[in-house]
């Protein structure tokens, strides 16, 4: 018989009406009891293992809503260009990577993480920026939100790309000035199929790669990880990494729509791994100006509004698949252009197929979504998922692109919540890392790196923005009775933390450190 566990002797929050009891037992991974400790004595088996959390906190752990697993485990491989200060910094870290790790010739160079909004020339670079990488590699660099990136000229030449090559639907080639020739930036679509035109690790490898990603999730207190755009290669890296016993974490993943339907119906090797749904695009990047917009960019010629990646057919007709089949459908949304356009598509397919199962859509990042809209997603019983990060990371950029007015609003957790509407927290890893403290003192602060308060009536409990990231997460995966809280009958799925964020104050949350990761009752993940 397993080892039972009481934990104790420190603050316990349960997600539950009762929000602090004073003792969990433990056994064969599931919650036994939860409240006095004497009880907890009394109903323990001999011998029981007492844990002291000496005044440390314990509560339900971390359920990530969204993130990209297999992509942020590809990143592990790529050369770090988050926090370059300018072209020649990114010329130079890829030159190293080159000299550091010789790359045969004509393979494929690739960085992740640049960002224009914070280099100085406040510019994508280019293909003759890249160029000065090396003349015997492709280079490919993708920027931080992965919507859009740059190739040097070998890599357009590689990949095919060429003054007669026509933008795709949904993307954008960039050209040099009064000229077709293509200046090296891709965005969106374009980008997209570049980056799955480039040859990948053996399956075998890139599974070890996700171990080594799923032990970042770990060391953060998550212990159920989305796979938020599934296709083939990376359901078969999966597979492979449950085949090997390698996850020790939940892996959700969403099949990609578009492209990979027939994968949201495969057989999965072990309980670990799962398909969820589906996962659809509307529009792309706030901070990349490509979010579709129902009023113009701050600053924009001829009132650009960005656009969408499909026609609202299409939109209507994903929906109806989902409903049918009785699929969950994630859909990326940022600006509120996109969301009306799932709002409607929505509502139109259940009227068309008479489905009104709750099947909890989610409306994936939801920055710019309004609050007629947010009413409106109550009424549909759609989940907001915000990527609330967003209000330091880009906070300053966003008030830029899109005025105060609306970029105070951006990730409306307060007026979700006051509309009714069920609102989870994710990273969008590999965007940012999957940092769970640092979004709920994001959601509880929301400052800027200029330390500007974006959107004071927007700012939530450090308790509401905890339930963002457990239990209402928990409701988003339908785990709602498995997961998410500390509750008999549960999993024994906790994260100890160094301090309570209910007890300090908002603004040291961030400096708040995961001690412990126990996942089904088993340390996963424990501080040195």
């Amino acid at each position: 018989m397993e080892e039972a566990t009481i934990y104790y002797g420190g603050d316990i929050l349960t997600m539950e009406p009762e929000e602090t009891v004073e003792a969990v037992l433990v056994r064969d991974g599931k919650i036994h009891t939860a409240g006095a400790l004497e009880a907890a004595v009394q109903a323990a088996p001999d011998p029981v293992r007492m844990a002291d959390l000496h005044g440390k906190t314990m509560l339900p752990a971390f359920l990530d809503p969204h993130s990209h697993l297999v992509s942020f485990s590809r990143t592990l491989s790529l050369v770090p260009l988050a926090g370059a200060a300018d072209f020649d910094e990114i010329v130079a870290r890829l030159n190293h990577f080159v000299q550091q790790t010789a790359v045969p010739p004509d393979n494929f160079i690739l960085g992740f993480g640049y960002d224009q909004n914070f280099l100085k020339e406040r510019a994508h670079p280019t293909r003759r920026v890249l160029d000065r990488v090396t003349g015997e590699h492709p280079v490919l660099i993708s920027h931080a939100s992965g919507h859009m990136g740059v190739a040097n000229s070998r890599a357009l030449s590689t990949l095919g790309i060429d003054a007669g090559t026509q933008d795709p639907p949904g993307g954008i080639i960039g050209r040099e000035e009064n000229s077709r020739t293509p200046n090296g930036y891709l965005e969106e679509t374009a980008f997209t199929a570049a980056g799955t035109a480039v040859p990948q690790p053996s399956v075998g490898e890139q599974a070890e790669l996700v171990a080594r990603a799923q032990d970042i999730y770990l060391q953060n207190g998550i212990t159920t990880i989305q796979d938020g755009l599934t296709g083939p290669e990376g359901w078969a890296v999966l597979c492979e990494a449950a085949r090997r016993g390698l996850l020790k974490a939940d892996v959700v993943c969403y099949a990609d729509a578009k492209d990979h339907a027939a994968l949201a119906g495969a057989a999965v090797p072990t309980p670990r791994l799962r398909m969820g749904g589906y996962k659809i695009f509307l529009d792309g990047s706030p901070q990349g100006r490509t979010a579709w917009m129902s009023e113009p960019y701050e600053g924009s010629s001829e009132g650009y509004r960005g656009y969408p990646t499909h026609t609202d057919a299409v939109v209507q007709q994903f929906a109806q698949t989902a409903l049918r089949e009785g699929r969950q459908l994630l859909a990326h949304c940022n600006g509120d252009a996109a969301a009306q356009q799932l709002l409607d598509a929505y509502a139109r397919a259940r009227e068309k197929t008479g489905i009104y199962k709750d099947l909890r859509p989610v409306m994936i990042h939801a920055q710019l979504v309004r609050a007629d809209q947010l009413a409106r997603m109550a009424d549909l019983g759609m989940i907001a998922s915000f990527f609330t990060a967003h209000t330091y990371y880009w906070g300053d950029v966003h008030r830029k692109n899109f005025g105060d007015r609306r970029a105070m609003a951006i990730s409306p957790a307060h007026t979700a919540k006051e509309s009714g509407v069920i609102y989870t927290f994710h990273q969008d890893t590999p965007v940012i890392g999957p940092d769970m403290l640092e979004t709920v003192w994001c959601a509880v602060n929301r400052v800027t790196r200029d330390g500007v308060v974006l959107g004071e009536g927007e700012r939530i409990s450090p308790m509401d923005a905890l339930r963002a990231v457990t239990i209402n997460a928990a409701y988003q995966y339908f785990e709602e009775g498995r997961k998410g809280s500390i509750r008999p009958g549960k999993l024994a799925d906790f994260v100890i933390l160094s301090e309570n964020p209910c007890r300090v104050e908002p603004e040291k949350i961030r400096g708040i450190r995961v001690i412990e990761t126990i996942k089904d009752g088993e340390t996963v993940y424990r501080r040195a």
